[in-house]
């Protein structure tokens, strides 16, 4: 496969991704870096979170849970970012093995039980268990797709932030 036919390959522009690696290899310093988002509340439940220059991100919480319903709640917003996540990790990855995809959807599920964040009780406030189906439409053969997959899995940051404890500081100002 040549290099021009890899970086119309799924859209993605594998030479930009190709000298973010070269960067790295010849610098590995340059592999660590620092991500922000700044959050503002809007009054009850709704708040924004803006990231470099970009529209803000709405957040509230459904009227069952007392909020106005104008935007995802922060939950379905983490899935929402792990299923990102693993999409560019499927494009990326799928684009550098020659794969071509022709439709690629990933469904993200999660259970919280709320009594933690109600204040009627104690233990862990977050998912129980969050579970992703990854459909892919591509001509590859299945034994790839399956390599494919195993790869992403691999390296998501987002799957393995979730995955695993992560250190969280929250201070307060």
């Amino acid at each position: 496969m040549t290099t021009e036919s890899l970086t119309a390959l799924n859209d993605v522009d594998i030479a930009a991704v190709g000298r973010l690696v070269e960067s790295i290899q010849a610098d590995p310093a340059k592999a660590r870096t620092t991500w922000a988002a700044r959050v503002q509340w809007n009054r009850a439940f709704a708040s924004q979170a803006r990231v470099r220059g970009f529209d803000p991100i709405a957040s509230d919480e459904p009227a069952g849970l007392g909020g106005a319903d104008t935007a995802p709640n922060p939950v379905e917003q983490l899935l929402g970012a792990l299923g990102n996540c693993l999409a560019v990790g499927y494009a990326a990855n799928a684009t550098v093995a020659g794969i071509e995809l022709k439709d690629l959807r990933v469904d993200v599920k999660g259970d919280v039980d709320l009594t933690v964040f109600l204040g009627l009780g104690e233990g862990h406030a977050g998912f129980d268990s969050v579970t992703a189906t990854v459909t892919i439409d591509s001509d590859a053969p299945r034994e790839q797709l399956e390599a494919l997959h195993a790869k992403v899995q691999a390296s998501s940051p987002v799957g393995h932030t979730i995955g695993n404890r992560v250190p969280v500081e929250i201070t307060l100002a």
